[in-house]
């Protein structure tokens, strides 16, 4: 930790810095990213207590020097300030190929829905960039009036405990000869244990409103309090994870924690300076994406079968209507690989077995039909315009929507299925080369089984094309129209999944042995199933032998 009294060559204070490391034990959940935040905000209580926190990730850097200063004009603003929970800001990365072929600029998410959702009750906490309200992370509600004052604190801070002889000129004046308020602060010291941990300098910070340190506070006895807080049973038997802090039970925490801060009655905002606040690191190759984005949804998936899931939880709370819609479309989203899965194989099964991807409509229906088409092209082309997204984002991140939809949304869904039935599963990436010029990572092969779905819609739909086109070519030129709408669906299958297909090759277009021997078995299989096929021959006509044997 930095000595105090550090100055600049202007004279004025330098800010210290702290590094913290927990202690970690065999047989204790240390709960990963959400369990190193909450021993950060609880050392930072007790040596700094500053009343605002930032979260950056460490692979984030600080691009504008000036974006706290914005954060700070919503959290201090003197009619909204204190309801507002937390300043979010978009992420932004270096790194990324021109192309963004992987959508990781995620343009969609982070320029229209985050920016819909800063006019209901505030943007989704995203786990970075972000400007916490450090009264929000202690479990409490917004606050409608001026919280009354107790002497609770300066009970705390001085009981017999060796880490918390802290003095308080307020003693005297809070306290009198009286057994019955001796009695009421004792009850509230252990209803305060059982919430924040025994410690009761870090209750008295957590009592705080606008934060700071006591007058009076002993350092050399907070940096003992400090290692106190973070040790390995300190959270047992508290509501670390529950209701205070970051919140357990999901790989997502970020989206858990935010969810139970809006339930509670705070507001979010988003903002967004013109020069980005923050960037950092994006995983730019195929594997590494997919399995970024299983671990988002995994993460979802958890709090679907979870007892915070926006389906049934917070009814009791605060949370808007439209809120809570948002929140379940982020829980729920994994789910909708299953019908995107039967989608993007009906075009190549229709293509196989001669029929076509729409009934016979009706005028009315076709009415209907074409209708609902033009609204959503509407819809898109409001957003576009109105947020200020190219067309060329949107529809980088239309195609890694269905990759990433048949990929790892998929394995997320079964993932969280067998967590519930009480298995672990996990799916490994194996490198199989490597580059070293720009954007090197970007054609690196890495195998993973996140890759059979998409592969498998590839193959299925380009063993379509090639069986409708010869029955076309065996049926005459009358099929040949009904051929084209059919095709027109498997292509434009293919034409979403063509990053995936780029990712494959790598950089000499070449696809790996692996990728080419499971195709190969695919294709053998799906020929085999498919015996109608024989371009070679002429159809006749005459008699079905299915219908009157050899004997006709």
């Amino acid at each position: 930790m930095g000595s105090a009294g550090a100055v600049d060559i202007e004279g004025k204070s330098l800010p210290r810095l702290v590094y913290v490391s927990r202690e970690k034990c065999s047989g204790y959940q240390h709960h990963n990213k959400a369990g190193a935040m909450n021993s950060l905000l609880r050392v930072s209580a007790v040596l700094s207590n500053a009343p605002f926190v930032l979260n950056l990730d460490c692979d984030q850097y600080i691009n504008n020097s000036k974006a706290i200063r914005e954060a700070m004009c919503f959290l201090m603003d003197p009619l909204l300030g204190k309801k507002t929970a937390y300043v979010q800001f978009p992420r932004r990365f270096d790194g990324i190929d021109d192309s963004d072929r992987y959508a990781n600029h995620n343009s969609v998410f982070y320029d229209i829905n985050m920016k819909c959702l800063d006019g209901i009750q505030g943007p989704v906490y995203v786990g970075t960039g972000c400007v916490f309200n450090r009264q929000a992370l202690y479990g409490y509600k917004p606050p409608t009036e001026k919280r009354q004052k107790t002497g609770f604190s300066c009970c705390c801070c001085c009981s017999d405990d060796s880490r918390s002889e802290l003095d308080f000129e307020e003693i005297d004046d809070v306290f009198e000869d009286s057994d019955e308020q001796e009695k009421s602060s004792f009850m509230s010291l252990k209803v305060f244990e059982k919430k924040f941990g025994e410690s009761p300098v870090f209750i008295a910070s957590a009592l705080m409103e606008d934060g700071g340190l006591p007058k009076g506070t002993n350092t050399q006895i907070l940096v003992k309090e400090a290692i106190h807080v973070i040790s390995i049973g300190y959270e047992e038997k508290t509501e670390w994870g529950k209701e205070i802090g970051w919140l357990y039970g999901s790989t997502t925490e970020d989206i858990l924690t935010g969810f139970n801060m809006h339930c509670r009655g705070w507001k979010s905002v988003y903002c967004m300076p013109e020069r980005a606040a923050f960037k950092g690191s994006a995983p730019i190759n195929l594997s590494d994406r997919l399995h970024q984005v299983l671990k988002w949804a995994s993460g979802s998936t958890e709090i679907f079968f979870s007892g915070y899931c926006p389906l049934w939880y917070g009814y009791s709370g605060k949370l808007k209507w439209l809120q809570r819609l948002a929140y379940t479309n982020h829980v729920v989203y994994p789910f909708s690989s299953i019908p995107l899965l039967v989608y993007c194989m009906i075009p190549a099964i229709c293509l196989l077995t001669g029929k076509f991807i729409l009934p016979t409509l009706t005028s009315l229906a076709s009415i209907w039909l074409m209708a609902l088409f033009i609204s959503i092209i509407l819809t898109c082309v409001l957003e576009l315009r109105w947020s200020k997204v190219n067309i060329q984002d949107w529809w980088r991140n239309e195609q890694f929507w269905v990759i990433g939809g048949v990929s790892a949304h998929l394995f997320a869904v079964f993932q969280g299925l067998l967590k519930v039935a009480g298995l672990d599963t996990n799916f490994t990436v194996r490198t199989k080369s490597a580059d070293n010029a720009a954007f090197g990572q970007l054609h690196v092969f890495k195998w993973t089984t996140l890759l059979i779905p998409p592969t498998s819609i590839v193959i299925l739909n380009m063993v379509g094309i090639v069986a409708g086109v010869s029955e076309a070519i065996n049926s005459g030129y009358n099929s040949w129209g009904l051929l084209f709408g059919k095709v027109f669906f498997s292509f434009w299958v293919i034409v979403h999944l063509y990053p995936f297909l780029k990712g494959l090759m790598g950089r000499q277009n070449r696809t790996p042995i692996i990728v080419v021997l499971w195709a190969t078995l695919l294709a053998l299989i799906f020929s085999m199933i498919w015996v109608r096929i024989d371009v070679f021959l002429p159809k006749k006509t005459g008699p079905v032998l299915s219908q009157c044997g050899i004997e006709c």
